[in-house]
């Protein structure tokens, strides 16, 4: 492709309404233009891209068998409502009637369609175990879509859904879906981690996030650095290893007035916060019941772990701070478990400490030396309900460690939740009808193109991984209108490239040499020719690799399609 026929609208100023360097590089770069709030046209630059991720995407789908459809985006209603889902999934699911007056919604998933599907389709154990995908575009309405595509209100995604008889083989293909995945990132030139993750609105048992590592993540990543495990934050779990102070004593009620928080708690008594025990009172799963929430000092509690116990009101809602004194008798910061006539729910690792402190449920007051009464913990929910934090002990015998992740991918074990609410069902061997087993696994291909963006820039612009890039090459001659012999080397060169399957951009506008290599840089392709009238006399090219510190090499004329060559099929071979 020549840039004078390119779709060009590189720009150097910085959109104020861009936040992160992935919006402002694909705004400058000219890879997208906002058309509505969290909606992007994709121009020319930008959705070659894309289709690199989606072509990647669809070898390895191929390759684990499984097959490609595509699902309308419009759904009915109806199946969202016989799934429980055309409520619960809150205001992004944007919703409208036809001329007849049926509902409808725009698709921000298809496991209610794809399950339609199956029901009418597989009717027999024999036809199992069964592996469909698309890649297709989504809407999800966004109360405040940012940071470009990577949180847009309409995307596209690559979503696959699997079809079982046994939990056996929902394992097995879930393990080849895990490898398809570490091959796609992989492939894409993506540095990222497969961690363990909560299943969201979704559903299901099992899931795995692929998180691209990136300092501008959103997500929280805890990681052991000896071991395999890694899980998003929200999941994350530590071995408990307290130790308890050996000095006990006698229950000590000790005045802390004007004293509020954990801190200040700590402060007053000259005590670390891992000495204390806090206490959140929160409302419960039924109207106008209340539970005690207990955890050590210095730990924050993990909403999603808490509410997947079924035992507080969803979403958690703090005890109004004016009703305490009714219901506990003292304000906020003197609350404590000890006599407490509420269900407790104690954090695993709240629940191991002795000789702690903790509120007197009496203003003004805590108490010292306290250790758990048997009887209490007996009655008591002790549960892991807290957030993970760097230092902690992994489940692997590592230390844990954080990093921060945009995810790009999403694997689940559903189960039966939706061929049981659609009535999914075939035959077995012995002729009864059983529920269709069920697994879902998505890859936000708009997002993984802005994660890579996110971890691969530099000042000047984007760092595309060859596997991504909208070119491989770009050449730029100099002077091309000028010199003759330059013009003849560069329309012989792009066309030993063009050739041999390379994709070239040929810099063939009417530009200074800054304004050319600039572009070039912004662009972020991945090898730089130039064609200059002093290196053609020494029989040489100049070659610049994108990113790299190192100064241009200058490489023979007769050489340098058989290098550029050897690097996109050694990047094709991986």
């Amino acid at each position: 492709m020549r840039t004078s026929q390119l779709l060009l609208t590189t720009t150097r100023e910085t959109s104020s309404e861009a936040q992160v360097i992935s919006h402002q590089l694909m705004l400058r770069a000219g890879l997208i233009r906002q058309l509505a709030s969290g909606i992007y046209t994709w121009l020319p630059l930008g959705l070659r891209v894309l289709h690199k991720v989606c072509d990647i995407i669809r070898q390895e789908m191929d390759h684990i068998g499984a097959q490609e459809l595509l699902m309308p985006m419009v759904q009915p209603g109806e199946l969202w409502q016989a799934s429980n889902r055309w409520d619960r999934y809150g205001d992004q699911l944007l919703k409208f009637k036809d001329r007849r007056k049926h509902d409808f919604c725009l698709g921000p998933t298809h496991e209610e369609v794809i399950t339609d599907l199956a029901r009418n389709e597989l009717r027999s154990y024999r036809q199992l175990p069964q592996v469909y995908y698309q890649i297709q575009t989504k809407f999800r309405d966004e109360l405040r879509p940012r940071f470009g595509v990577m949180r847009g209100r309409e995307f596209l995604m690559k979503d696959a859904y699997s079809f079982h008889l046994t939990q056996d083989s929902l394992d097995a293909t879930y393990q080849a879906m895990f490898g398809a995945y570490e091959r796609i990132f992989t492939r894409l030139g993506l540095t990222f981690r497969a961690v363990e993750a909560d299943s969201g609105a979704i559903g299901g048992s099992h899931s795995h996030e692929f998180q691209v590592l990136a300092d501008s993540g959103e997500d929280q990543i805890m990681y052991s650095d000896t071991g395999s495990y890694a899980a998003n934050v929200e999941t994350a779990t530590a071995s408990a290893t307290f130790t308890n102070d050996d000095q006990h004593g006698t229950v000590q009620e000790v005045a802390t007035p004007e004293v509020q928080s954990v801190l200040e708690v700590a402060t007053h008594l000259k005590l670390s916060l891992h000495q204390i025990v806090k206490t959140l009172i929160v409302k419960g799963v039924k109207p106008n019941t209340w539970v005690a929430i207990v955890l050590r000092g210095d730990h924050e509690l993990n909403e999603i772990k808490l509410q997947k116990l079924n035992l507080t009101a969803d979403p958690l809602q703090l005890a109004p701070l004016e009703l305490l004194p009714q219901l506990i008798g003292c304000h906020a910061g003197s609350i404590g478990p000890i006599g407490l006539d509420l269900p407790l729910i104690i954090d695993l690792e709240a629940a191991k400490m002795t000789n702690f402190v903790c509120g007197a449920n009496k203003d003004g007051f805590h108490l010292r030396h306290v250790s758990w009464p048997k009887e209490l913990l007996n009655q008591a929910s002790v549960v892991d309900i807290r957030n993970v934090k760097e230092g902690d002990q992994a489940p692997d015998g590592g230390t844990i460690k954080m990093a921060r992740g945009i995810e790009v991918g999403h694997i689940f074990k559903l189960g039966t939740k939706y061929s049981k609410a659609l009535n999914a069902v075939v035959t077995d061997p012995s002729g009864r009808a059983q529920e269709l087993i069920m697994g879902c696994y998505g890859i936000g291909v708009s997002r993984t193109v802005a994660a890579a963006i996110e971890q691969h820039h530099d000042e000047r612009g984007i760092v595309w991984p060859l596997a991504m890039a909208p070119y491989q090459v770009v050449l730029i001659p100099m002077h091309l209108a000028k010199s003759n012999r330059v013009r003849e080397l560069a329309e012989q060169l792009y066309s030993d490239l063009v050739q041999h399957g390379v994709e070239v951009l040929f810099e063939d506008r009417d530009e200074r040499a800054g304004v050319l290599f600039a572009d070039a840089d912004l662009w972020g392709i991945p090898y730089r020719i130039v064609i200059a009238e002093s290196k053609i006399d020494q029989n040489v090219v100049e070659l610049k690799e994108r990113g790299s510190s190192a100064e241009a090499a200058l490489i023979p004329i007769n050489e340098i399609t058989n290098f550029i060559v050897a690097k996109v099929r050694q990047t094709n071979q991986n």
